[in-house]
């Protein structure tokens, strides 16, 4: 593990209460804009904190997730939001953002992404498909960024999946929210591959990943997050 990844992890249990949250400890604002942008590359620790207790509490979920018809398309959609979306996604697994395994019945999740106390991604059983939840800020998909839901770019949503009908869309309570509902693993993947909507998503989860720790962390699975940073088995 190089230095500044070491330094990095190690930050992790002796942040003070009184110093910057989250991502602030270990990216400034302009290295964050950097990433959002896509004008950089983050660098990443070279080793991941694992838990064995943790990763074999969830393992009996991930081999049930492994038998839904979904895991193929799942598991590949998972690894390319775990690589773009995520800034440094090994140093701050589970701490500042988490993945929980929820394979119980069709109408339910199968994984959730969670960053402070936000969802932020969701995938779903659609029929033998996925269907996934983007959860992202609304001025990033309006005209001129504004707040208002009869501003927003219908026909740049569209372009980004593969036929209209594959997308849906709501507005939930509280400020500057977006829902993006999206179905079809091929749409999904068509979704996190368009500048603006990846733009979008990044910038949403570095919104909650400067907020603070992950609250979630008691429910992170690493089984499901090897896949997440490429390292699950083929």
């Amino acid at each position: 593990m190089n230095g500044r990844a070491s330094s990095i992890l190690g930050g992790m249990s002796k942040t003070s209460s009184q110093g910057p949250k989250g991502l602030r400890q270990f990216l400034d604002p302009d290295q964050q804009d950097a990433w959002l942008e896509g004008r950089a590359e983050l660098a990443d620790a070279g080793e991941r904190q694992d838990a064995i207790e943790q990763r074999m509490k969830y393992a009996p979920r991930f081999q049930k997730l492994l038998r839904r018809s979904q895991a193929p398309d799942l598991l590949k959609v998972l690894e390319l939001y775990g690589q773009t979306c995520i800034p440094m996604p090994r140093a701050t697994e589970r701490y500042y953002w988490s993945v929980s395994c929820l394979p119980s019945t069709s109408d339910k999740p199968l994984v959730r992404v969670n960053a402070s106390w936000m969802e932020l991604f969701t995938l779903y059983a659609d029929g033998d498909g996925l269907r996934a939840r983007f959860i992202v800020h609304l001025s990033d998909f309006t005209t001129d960024g504004v707040l208002a839901p009869e501003a927003v770019d219908q026909s740049f949503l569209e372009r980004c999946v593969r036929a209209p009908a594959d997308l849906t869309y709501s507005f939930p309570s509280g400020p500057d929210i977006f829902i993006v509902k999206i179905r079809g693993a091929a749409s999904i993947r068509d979704f996190l591959a368009a500048p603006r909507a990846l733009r979008a998503v990044r910038r949403f989860n570095l919104t909650h990943m400067n907020r603070g720790r992950n609250a979630y962390q008691a429910s992170h699975s690493y089984s499901v997050a090897d896949h997440m940073l490429g390292e699950g088995a083929a």
